[in-house]
C-alpha cells in the first residue's frame, strides 16, 4: 500500500499514517491542554462540551465494569477519543485515515492486549492473573491462549478492514457518480466512522472488564 507523505530519517522510514497518528496526537493534547488550565465553576463552552463527553464515556465504562469503571476509564476514554478522530481525518482532502494500515490498528490491538494483562496482573497479582487460564482445568489452558491471541488479531483486522473498505467505496462511488451524491456518502463514512470507533473501544472495555472481574471472582488459591 503506498502512504501519502513518506520520507527517510536517517535510516528510519516515516509513512503518511504514522505522521498522520503524531498529528492527531498533539491536537488532542492541545486541546485537553486548552480545555483543563483554566477550570472553573462557571465553565466555559469548551469546559461544558469536554465534560459532557467525559461523564457519557464515564456513564458507559461504569455500566460494564462498575467496580472498576474509573480505573480502566482513562485508556478506554482515550481510545474512543483518538479512534474517532483518526476514523473522521480522511474527510480532510488529502488525508488517509491512519487506521486504514494495519500497522496502526496492529498496534492498537496489542495495546490492549497488553493492558488487559497489566489490569489483570495489577488488581489481583501475577499467580492469580496467570491461574485462571488453567480454570476449570488446565485442558483449557491452550484453548485460552489461542483465545488471546485470535481476539487480538480479529481486533486489528476488523478496523483495518473497515476503514480501508469505506474509503475504497467512498472513492468508487465518486468515480462513478462524480459529486451529484457527495452528502449521502458523507454521512456515511461519518457514521460508520464513529461506529467503529465505538465497536474497537467497547470491545477493549469488555475484554478489560472481563480480565478484572474474572479474578476478583474466582475462589481463593491454596
Amino acid at each position: 500500500m503506498e502512504h501519502e507523505f513518506p520520507f527517510n530519517l536517517d535510516s528510519i522510514h516515516i509513512n503518511g499514517s504514522v505522521m498522520t497518528t503524531w498529528a492527531i496526537m498533539l491536537m488532542l493534547a492541545l486541546v485537553a491542554w486548552l480545555s483543563t488550565r483554566r477550570l472553573s465553576l462557571l465553565p466555559t463552552p469548551l469546559q461544558t462540551l469536554m465534560e459532557s463527553i467525559v461523564t457519557i464515556m464515564d456513564e458507559s465504562i461504569l455500566a460494564v465494569a462498575p467496580e472498576n469503571g474509573r480505573r480502566i476509564l482513562p485508556l478506554i476514554a482515550t481510545l474512543w477519543i483518538f479512534l474517532t478522530v483518526a476514523n473522521l481525518v480522511s474527510l480532510i482532502p488529502t488525508l488517509h485515515s491512519p487506521t486504514r494500515d494495519l500497522s496502526v490498528t496492529s498496534a492498537l490491538a496489542i495495546l490492549v492486549f497488553l493492558s488487559v494483562h497489566w489490569f489483570g496482573i495489577k488488581t489481583q497479582g501475577i499467580k492469580k492473573h496467570l491461574h485462571h487460564y488453567i480454570t476449570p482445568s488446565p485442558i483449557l489452558l491452550p484453548f485460552h491462549i489461542i483465545s488471546e491471541f485470535t481476539r487480538t488479531l480479529a481486533l486489528a483486522i476488523r478496523l483495518f478492514g473497515n476503514m480501508m473498505s469505506l474509503e475504497t467505496a467512498a472513492m468508487l462511488v465518486l468515480l462513478v457518480a462524480g459529486f451529484l451524491a457527495p452528502i449521502p456518502i458523507l454521512m456515511l463514512h461519518i457514521i460508520e466512522a464513529l461506529v467503529q470507533a465505538y465497536i474497537f473501544g467497547t470491545l477493549a472495555l469488555i475484554y478489560l472488564a472481563s480480565a478484572i472481574q474474572t479474578q476478583q471472582h474466582q475462589p481463593p488459591l491454596e
